[in-house]
């Protein structure tokens, strides 16, 4: 079995194995890392072979740990990330470049129904009805996108919301509440197939999809980085946060908001953002968790959308394609049955 896994921020990790009897054997371990001593790679081997085929990733990252020497100093990689490793040659994880990804700018849509194409996109791809796709959404008016298992009354000033026609929705990932006008952030969604991230962690997972738009801010002058659980954030201060949900048949959606030029007095008159959630931000303000992309790059938010395609698809190859029509009538009675009902948007009053 064979398995790679790109540290996210740091090197390439490159194992081999086999299955005997339900145990590991004869496990190597290469890459592009630096490591001292030499003999803490033939400690490694030794600490993975004879280990069960089932081992999860915190008993195979414990084993290595413990049997490096104190002395040990690894450099792009961590026990973990040769955990990930071995996890996804036994789950036969695929890569990137496996798949034919499709890239997808389509018309600017409501709230409710970017939400029901990122529901019926995931199916698509998980029932292999379509290809792994990276979608950029153009929204045409201004919303609240709470979590899915967010309390309504406690994330959202309704009135204000109303006053100031801000419409608000639930999606059906986790997470914390997004606030977006037209025009002022860049919002993406992967569809993704499962083996893509077999054998990651949920943590482990927000890392590896999230590295590809690190490359293309780090391309702009943005030295961004991703900052556990969900974040993507620079030294002067968070950019953006992601969200994920596993689908049927295995597909993973994730999708991911960054400001452009958020308006951050107004966003605090319709989110009803806690003290307690910004200490661990370090700010006493709101309006300075979000450094938007425009003060960064001086850049136009079409400018920044051209660059993160082109940065996906010299990774991993994408071409241009679309939404189906079947696509779309399928969300179309999502939002009617689903994302516009009271019972949907209060679920979590």
């Amino acid at each position: 079995m064979h398995g790679e896994y790109k540290v996210p921020g740091g090197k390439l990790v490159v194992v081999d194995l086999d299955e005997v009897d339900g145990v590991i054997a004869n496990f190597r371990l290469a890459g592009d890392f630096f490591l001292e001593p030499d003999t803490a790679l033939e400690a490694i081997d030794r600490a993975v072979n004879g280990l069960p085929v089932d081992a999860d990733s915190m008993r195979i990252a414990a084993a290595i740990r413990a049997a490096l020497p104190e002395e040990a100093v690894l450099l792009g990689f961590t026990p973990e990330g040769v955990a990930t490793a071995i996890r996804r040659s036994i789950g036969n994880a695929r890569s990137w470049r496996d798949y034919d990804w499709e890239l997808v700018h389509a018309k600017a849509e409501s709230p409710a129904m970017h939400l029901a194409l990122d529901q019926v996109l995931t199916e698509e791809v998980g029932a292999g009805r379509r290809k792994p796709t990276l979608r950029f959404w153009e929204w045409d008016r201004s919303a609240i996108v709470i979590g899915s298992f967010q309390s309504l009354r406690n994330e959202v000033d309704l009135e204000n919301a109303e006053r100031y026609g801000v419409e608000v929705v639930r999606r059906i990932s986790g997470g914390g509440a997004m606030f977006m006008e037209a025009g002022t952030a860049v919002t993406y969604s992967l569809y993704a197939p499962g083996d893509l991230v077999r054998g990651m962690s949920f943590a482990e997972s927000y890392a590896y999809l999230d590295e590809w738009v690190i490359t293309a801010l780090r391309s702009l002058g943005i030295d961004a980085f991703y900052q556990p659980l969900n974040d993507i954030t620079s030294p002067k201060g968070k950019i953006g946060g992601a969200a994920q949900k596993r689908l049927g048949g295995g597909a993973v959606l994730h999708h991911v908001t960054m400001s452009y030029d958020m308006d951050g007095g107004k966003m605090v008159q319709v989110l009803r953002i806690g003290r307690e959630k910004l200490s661990d931000k370090g700010t006493t303000s709101a309006a300075k968790r979000v450094d938007p992309l425009r003060s960064q790059t001086g850049l136009s938010r079409a400018e920044i959308i051209d660059r993160m395609k082109e940065t996906f698809t010299s990774l991993y190859g994408a071409t241009a394609g679309g939404i189906t029509s079947e696509e779309y009538a399928a969300a179309e009675e999502l939002v009617r049955s689903k994302f516009s009902t009271p019972e949907w948007l209060a679920r979590v009053p």
